[in-house]
């Protein structure tokens, strides 16, 4: 039994529900939608921090698809260990980082400041040196990361299945790093 109370919430028993909008007032939210509401301003509000935090934990540990890995890099104002969970991809051999919310994204930053010294965890532990790579380099391995990683799409100005020229064309703002075996330990 319900007992409308006026405006748009309904009293069911003891429940009190907010009613759903109306057809004219109604909002609609896609799946690309909310990943960029979650990286809104190109940081992660609380909830990506907190699914962030349980992904690096799982990824780190190697329960998840092998592209799915752990980088840790210390962080440039903290001095701390900064862990996230990111989508490598593999081109030509050599093994990728890209970073779908650009040149400002925190560990861009701090992998810069670093040297590109930084951990990559999936099961275990590789100590690992990041190589930006040139603008010229970067369209091949930016359409290899939008058909591996769906939740970097909305973030990326370009459609999966473009052609590489449309790639080419937002290079310069999408950051590239290869990733080398760090023998120096």
């Amino acid at each position: 039994m319900s007992l409308n109370i006026g405006g748009p919430y309904e009293v069911a028993s003891r429940h009190v529900k907010r009613k759903a909008p109306a057809a004219e007032h109604e909002i609609s939210m896609t799946a690309g939608d909310f990943t960029r509401w979650m990286y809104r301003g190109g940081r992660p509000n609380r909830l990506a921090q907190i699914m962030n935090r349980a992904s690096a934990i799982v990824f780190a540990r190697g329960i998840a698809h092998d592209y799915l890995v752990t980088l840790e890099v210390m962080g440039r104002r903290s001095g701390q260990r900064i862990s996230l969970p990111l989508v490598m991809v593999i081109v030509g051999g050599q093994r990728y980082l890209i970073s779908m919310l650009g040149e400002n994204a925190g560990w861009v930053r701090n992998v810069r400041a670093a040297g590109g010294k930084a951990v990559l965890r999936h099961g275990r532990r590789e100590d690992v040196r990041l190589e930006e790579i040139t603008v010229d380099e970067r369209a091949p391995v930016l359409k290899a990361y939008l058909q591996r990683a769906p939740g970097a799409r909305p973030h990326v100005a370009v459609d999966k299945d473009a052609p590489l020229s449309e790639f080419e064309r937002i290079a310069a703002t999408i950051p590239v790093f290869r990733v080398h075996a760090d023998r120096s330990g």
